[in-house]
């Protein structure tokens, strides 16, 4: 059949077909989704191939299982991730769930095994994920080019089996691949029944000279049946007829909100009675105000007047809202649905009886280290749940931190967020500007560079360190550079030198924290909390760190000698014998 998608976004024209062509049975499985609105423009359009090991009575269980389980399910993923997280994870788990189903069985050749290949479409994008011997292919100026690697080993020119394959094992290797597409890019996904069978060429020639997919399709399972295929046959052909849009609406429609004027205060609103403004920047402007059916409190939030016509601003501000709504944690401030339906742009939150991290601090000067442990974890579990959806905060600073009176910490404001999936569909939304604030932001940004955890790391490590000393490690110097060279001639200012109250491992690990190469940072969150509460050896002084620690570029100079000296030795041994 020939499918083809929303006509307002990307357009696939989709052909296929599958047979058991000489064989009893047909093991081979296929499948494609073409979603529509936001789902389209988030998720793209996906195919799938899957070719069941034909020695297995399970083999077409395996192979249909794979493929409705990555159909169905990478369109269930956040829509935060990437692509290849979402697909990457949910092939993963199939492979675990396949390779469990034959955990006790003795015969490995009666497995839950099958070959898999995939292709998901997303904006000007073709992602490619692939293991076994079925193929991915691109027809090029009447040429196919392979995009896949066959899983394959041939000890013999009578014996070949596959070593690579879902359900093989408990952990399986994905090859990926991302590529550019063009409008009239044509793309082929077969089992071996047809390329094994059929030279590429005749298969280009199928389809270059017949407009309908799906007759192609058939067109060429018939060729390589004639050609003397002995097994099942089955291929998808995707092209590209249009595009899609280059930044479509995508955050709950609230970007295509118009602005309204700022409500002037006490005033009722939209199904809300708005009691005073809080806040006020040159980005936004804060009320307090008491939703009118449930007397709960909430915060209102508006677009600042003069950014109204600025287009960044404004995907930014509609940014916030999208985040909330799809990171749960209770260290994340929640957004809420407005009351009535809005007729303007605004945003909705729960209502935080405390104060901010920043106003804490200024009542709290060289914080206890006990207080200063709990906030920073409190911080990291709230950003660990917006890094676990790809999600990176960018303006993570102590005017973005509420404590409430339980002393429960909330992150704030995400309309700074990074999300990888909303910038990998509008790609307008992954701006080279820095949206943080300078002194808390990372030195890696400063170079042009995107954001990672380990920026978001860096913040928290400022702060931590501004809550025990009361100024900034590096002061405001960091803001002043622009490439390795001059961030590697940074200083630390030690805290002990203005705190003797806090041990050198507390230090220490603060240090690695805000360290100015992201590489030479913690690797995790976790990492930093711990050592924040537990003395890590490396950070004690007194303690002979190893050579390589002390002076990596004489060790490797050393290991070099040693084994060239190794690699002499042995060769004068060889000449001798």
């Amino acid at each position: 059949m020939q499918q083809s998608s929303d006509v307002r976004g990307l357009r696939v024209s989709i052909g296929q077909y599958s047979s058991a062509g000489r064989k009893v049975a047909n093991q081979d499985f296929h499948g494609s989704i073409v979603p529509e609105g936001s789902a389209l423009a988030m998720k793209g359009i996906a195919l799938a191939v899957a070719d069941g090991i034909s020695s297995s009575p399970v083999g077409q269980v395996a192979a249909e299982t794979a493929v409705k389980s990555f159909l169905t399910d990478y369109y269930c993923t956040s829509d935060a991730w990437t692509v290849k997280t979402a697909a990457s994870r949910v092939i993963d788990a199939t492979n675990s769930w396949l390779h469990g189903q034959s955990r006790h069985v003795e015969n490995r050749d009666h497995a839950h095994v099958t070959t898999f290949s995939a292709l998901v479409l997303k904006g000007a994008k073709a992602h490619v994920f692939h293991v076994g011997d079925s193929r991915i292919s691109r027809l090029i100026d009447r040429e196919l080019e392979p995009l896949t690697n066959e899983h394959r080993l041939s000890p013999s020119r009578s014996e070949s089996y596959l070593s690579r394959a879902l359900g093989m094992t408990p952990a399986v290797e994905i090859d990926y691949r991302q590529l550019s597409v063009q409008s009239g890019d044509v793309f082929i996904l077969s089992t071996d029944g047809i390329h094994d069978h059929l030279p590429a060429r005749q298969i280009a020639a199928c389809i270059t000279c017949d407009n309908d997919l799906s007759q192609a399709a058939a067109d060429i399972a018939k060729l390589a049946l004639e050609a003397g295929s002995d097994d099942n046959l089955t291929i998808q052909i995707a092209r590209v007829d249009q595009l899609g849009e280059e930044d479509p609406p995508l955050l709950d429609t609230a970007e295509l909100l118009p602005a309204t004027p700022l409500p002037q205060a006490p005033c009722d609103f939209e199904g809300f009675r708005i009691h005073r403004q809080i806040h006020a920047s040159h980005r936004s402007h804060v009320f307090v105000a008491t939703e009118t059916a449930s007397g709960e409190t909430r915060i209102l939030k508006f677009p600042a007047i003069d950014l109204r016509e600025d287009e960044a601003h404004i995907r930014r501000f509609a940014t916030e809202e999208w985040v909330m709504r799809r990171v749960s944690s209770v260290h994340l401030l929640k957004g809420r649905t407005p009351v009535l339906p809005r007729r303007a742009l605004y945003l909705v939150t729960d209502y935080v009886e405390g104060e901010t991290l920043s106003q804490w601090m200024t009542d709290r000067p060289l914080a206890d280290l006990r207080a200063v442990r709990d906030i920073i974890a409190q911080i990291a579990s709230g950003l660990r749940a917006l890094h676990r959806k790809e999600i990176i905060h960018q303006d993570l600073r102590p005017d973005n931190v509420m404590i409430d009176g339980t002393g429960t910490v909330r992150i704030i404001d995400f309309g700074s967020a990074q999300v990888a999936g909303l910038a990998e569909a509008v790609p307008a939304l992954d701006s080279d500007d820095i949206l943080g604030t300078f002194q808390y932001t990372a030195p890696e940004y400063f170079r042009g560079e995107r954001g990672t955890e380990q920026s978001d790391l860096f913040s928290l490590g400022v702060i931590a360190y501004q809550m025990l000393t009361g100024r900034l490690p590096y002061g405001a110097a960091v803001a002043r550079t622009s490439n390795r060279r001059q961030q590697s001639k940074l200083k630390f200012r030690g805290i002990r030198d203005q705190r003797a109250d806090v041990p050198e491992w507390v230090e220490g690990a603060i240090r690695m924290a805000v360290h100015p190469d992201p590489g030479k940072r913690y690797q995790a969150l976790s990492q930093f909390v711990h050592d924040l509460s537990h003395p890590n050896p490396r950070f004690i002084q007194g303690r002979n760190p190893p050579l390589v620690e002390r002076d990596p570029l004489l060790f490797w100079k050393m290991l070099s000698v040693a084994l060239g000296l190794l690699v002499l030795g042995l060769l004068l041994i060889v000449v001798k014998t």
